[in-house]
């Protein structure tokens, strides 16, 4: 994918492109991907980066959601489970099987998650992963060595999925292109274009990198912004009624030695109502998270002390090592898009379901739902998109549809194992420029021609684009990133042909970004 290609694309494009879709995020990108493999004419709008927002700030995991099976809502985790079999499949580089144990404790009852994975495994059907089993006290502290003993009873130990979320993110853009989609980062709509009868016939664009503004026609134009969707909505209709409500969730990154075994924790009970998990994600481990409603929507969104307090007080609760902020290699907050039903008391209430409208304009918009069901929630909303447009109605193929990169055995222990099959022109890199395969810092993985790669093939434009989404640096060692990020910088601007004041003014905007990942 080249970002330059893909603008001289838009501008001599002189006919309507059937859909055109607003938001890069996980929802936009699956809208993206079902509407160009069903062979409709598809251009994507991302204002900043591809996932920048909500969708890579994620647990991580690709779940049914127990709490949801615990909480009534069968059907939602009847489709959760689903998608996630059809994620294993189509995505198995990135997607893989994750055991979790619930700890009991004498302090709070845990029958229901002896009988409820049951239930749980049941409702996978075919597509389910092993099954669930009750663990000894012997048991549970072989697999997790420093879960607290005090009080334990035993465990229980289920299945679900973990991945890489930018990552995916990224593969979905290259599979869009792939089937004849133009997925665009850094593109900005400023409003929308209406006919004489009010209804909506292309959208007003500007390209945030060099601030040329576009016209661009379209017959189908799809909201699937997340937690900036009231913002288009408004944009359609001024004072509409809002749908969005928003609730940040942060997690903590620590070290392995917190969570030395392959197995993750998930804590069913905390004072707020949500479960907590502890996950081993990329040699470190990732805590969270929590539910605290905000007033508005932030591109980078700061954990809050509360919060940050909430989540180390609760894994000390059970971890026999307590993490202190010192501990913190990253700390991480993300917004949920969550639609609010008028009944809902608080955030952690609100179902996950996602949720299709149609103004009266023609606009279509798709809110809520969660990464797991994001192939589902694509296929309703082109569903409902094609009948608005008047497009020839076409099944989804994407049930089956192999995502970019796609490769069913991958080494985990090998870093690149997330680029599955182009590991194989990466490593062509390295062979043709040896200096490529260097370390870009002592304490991570990652090597210097994972930012060739991602300039010359997955449109990364900055410095934060290479260490936050494209590489996890920033997620899982913040200050490390802003020891590479100088290092970054030069071979960017070497990719770029940018002089040293550009690589200084990058640094100084990414150093911007990363202080709100550090704990003093």
């Amino acid at each position: 994918m080249k970002r330059a290609e893909f603008l001289d694309h838009i501008k001599n494009f002189n006919d309507y492109w059937d859909v055109v879709v607003i938001g890069g995020g996980a929802t936009g990108l699956g809208v993206g991907v079902d509407a160009a493999s069903r062979g409709y004419k598809t251009l994507l709008l991302e204002m900043h980066d591809f996932s920048k927002g909500t969708s890579s700030r994620s647990t991580k995991l690709v779940h049914g959601g127990v709490r949801y099976l615990q909480q009534g809502d069968v059907s939602l985790v009847i489709e959760a489970l689903h998608e996630r079999g059809l994620l294993i499949q189509n995505a198995p580089h990135l997607v893989s099987h994750q055991s979790f144990i619930v700890p009991s404790y004498e302090w709070w009852n845990g029958p229901f998650y002896g009988v409820g994975m049951k239930v749980y495994d049941a409702l996978a059907g075919k597509l389910g992963i092993n099954k669930s089993k009750n663990l000894s006290k012997e048991e549970t502290l072989k697999k997790i060595p420093t879960l607290e003993p005090e009080g334990l009873r035993g465990g229980v130990i289920y299945y679900d999925g973990q991945f890489d979320d930018s990552r995916l993110s990224i593969n979905l853009a290259q599979t869009m292109y792939d089937q004849g989609g133009y997925p665009m980062n850094y593109m900005k709509v400023m409003g929308l274009e209406k006919n004489g009868q009010d209804l909506i016939e292309g959208v007003k664009v500007r390209d945030m990198l060099n601030g040329d503004d576009y016209e661009i026609n379209a017959r189908v134009v799809i909201n699937a912004t997340g937690i900036f969707s009231d913002d288009i909505l408004e944009m359609d209709e001024e004072g509409h009624k809002k749908i969005i409500q928003y609730a940040q969730g942060i997690h903590l990154v620590l070290d392995k030695e917190f969570l030395p075994g392959d197995s993750a924790i998930m804590v069913p009970h905390t004072e707020d109502g949500r479960v907590l998990f502890a996950v081993p994600w990329h040699d470190k481990v990732i805590v969270g998270t929590t539910d605290t409603p905000v007033d508005k929507a932030t591109l980078e969104p700061i954990a809050l002390e509360e919060e940050i307090e909430f989540v180390l007080r609760h894994a000390a609760q059970y971890l026999t090592k307590d993490p202190s902020r010192k501990d913190v290699k990253s700390v991480f907050a993300g917004i949920r898009p969550l639609v609010k039903p008028p009944d809902a008391k608080d955030t952690s209430e609100i179902s996950r379901s996602h949720h299709i409208q149609v103004s009266e304009s023609g606009l279509v918009t798709i809110a809520g739902g969660k990464w797991t069901t994001y192939r589902k929630m694509a296929e309703d909303t082109v569903d409902q998109a094609a009948l608005v447009a008047g497009l020839d109605v076409k099944e989804t193929p994407t049930k089956e549809l192999r995502i970019h990169g796609w490769l069913k055995n991958v080494d985990r222990k090998d870093h690149l194992y997330v680029y599955g099959s182009d590991k194989v022109a990466l490593n062509k890199l390295i062979e043709e420029e040896p200096a490529l395969g260097e370390k870009l810092h002592p304490d991570l993985s990652y090597l210097k021609a994972e930012v060739v790669w991602a300039v010359r093939n997955e449109m990364a434009q900055t410095i934060e684009d290479i260490l936050s989404r494209r590489t996890r640096a920033l997620l899982l060692d913040a200050k490390a990133s802003v020891e590479m990020a100088p290092e970054v910088g030069r071979l960017l601007a070497k990719e770029f042909r940018k002089d040293e004041a550009w690589v200084e003014q990058e640094v100084k905007e990414y150093k911007q970004v990363a202080k709100n990942y550090m704990l003093e």
